[in-house]
Order: structure tokens, then sequence, then C-alpha cells
């Protein structure tokens, strides 16, 4: 092989591998953006009990969950 073609090959296996790096970034801020994703429903649950089983915040006075009407502790 001579100089040329191992030149254009050094280079043709570079730009694969920051082809490589930007796709993986890419892909590995996607997934920190959907697991950052707020609810536009987000509200504050200071002063309730979170339902173990579905995760909504209800009034500490509730005795079943306001949304999947399941028992709550305590």
């Amino acid at each position: 092989m001579d100089q040329t073609l191992q030149i254009i090959l050094v280079l043709g296996f570079a730009v694969l591998g920051i082809l490589a790096v930007v796709r993986i970034l890419g892909r590995d801020r996607r997934s920190a953006d959907e697991l950052a994703h707020d609810s536009p429903f987000a509200t504050s649950t200071e002063g309730m009990k979170r339902c173990p089983s579905c995760g909504t915040g209800n009034l500490v006075t509730d005795a079943n969950c306001s949304n999947c009407g399941k028992r709550l502790p305590g």
C-alpha cells in the first residue's frame, strides 16, 4: 500500500469514529432528557401522601388514592 491510500484509510476511520461518538452522545442526551421530563401538570406535594401504587400525591386526610382508588398507608 502506498502512503496516500494509508492516509485516506486513516482519515476514513477517524471520520467513522467521530460519527460514532456524536451518535452515542446524542443518544445519551435524549435518554437524559426523557428521564428529566416533568409533567406539565406537576404540582407541589408538600404535606401530601404519595400513593405507593401509582405515585399520585393525595391529601394527608385521604384514605384512598384519588387516582387509582387503592388504600393509602397510615
